[in-house]
């Protein structure tokens, strides 16, 4: 409405300082501040009886249906769409003493039944395949179980003789690193031929 930027709020900030003075100058802006205060106010007032107004003509009814008709205009599929989900809300709505609701009732119950059974079924099949993995670990187990039992016995029966055969492997040992450790008698070493001299 009134197109004024910061420089014109600066003029007009500054005349009036030197119009009215700095001593009235609060004065004033409180005043302009409840002038515009009653003005939005009554601004308020005016559009909330403009809309009592129009409900009680009709006139929001009216719009509405406008709107609808314009969106039909423009937007024919979704329309079409809106018609079609309000069809199936009102088919889905069905008096349960017509022939109708009783065979929608009947088949409720069927669908009901048949999930009970299915649930049942996989709890047997799940309880069926925990015990065949118990029984497998079961029997992996004794397999395991069995082999070191056996070599449990053999280990011991065959540690006690071998540490009775280290000892004296261990003396007889000794007078053969000696016999080792004697000097091997020298050979004599070969004559290297003798380099030839050229007569140059």
């Amino acid at each position: 409405m009134f197109d004024m930027g910061w420089s014109e709020l600066l003029v007009v900030g500054v005349v009036a300082l030197i119009v009215v003075g700095p001593k009235d100058l609060p004065v004033l802006f409180r005043k302009v501040g409840q002038f515009v205060g009653k003005a939005k106010g009554m601004a308020r007032e005016f559009s909330s009886a403009m809309n009592d107004a129009a409900d009680d003509t009709g006139m929001r009814e009216m719009s509405s249906g406008l709107n609808k008709s314009l969106k039909a205009a423009t937007n024919p599929l979704g329309t079409a769409m809106d018609e079609v989900k309000s069809a199936t809300k009102s088919l889905t709505n069905i008096d349960p003493d017509s022939e109708t609701g009783k065979l929608a009732a009947k088949r409720a119950e069927d669908a009901k039944k048949m999930q009970a059974v299915r649930d049942r079924t996989i709890a047997e099949r799940k309880q069926r395949e925990a015990k065949e993995a118990l029984a497998a670990a079961d029997a992996e187990v004794s397999k395991l179980a069995k082999p070191a039992a056996k070599k449990a016995p053999a280990k011991k029966a065959a540690a006690k003789p071998a540490a009775a055969k280290k000892a004296p492997a261990k003396k007889a040992a000794a007078p053969k690193a000696a016999a080792a450790k004697k000097p091997a008698a020298k050979k004599p070493a070969a004559k290297k031929p003798a380099a030839k001299k050229s007569d140059t």
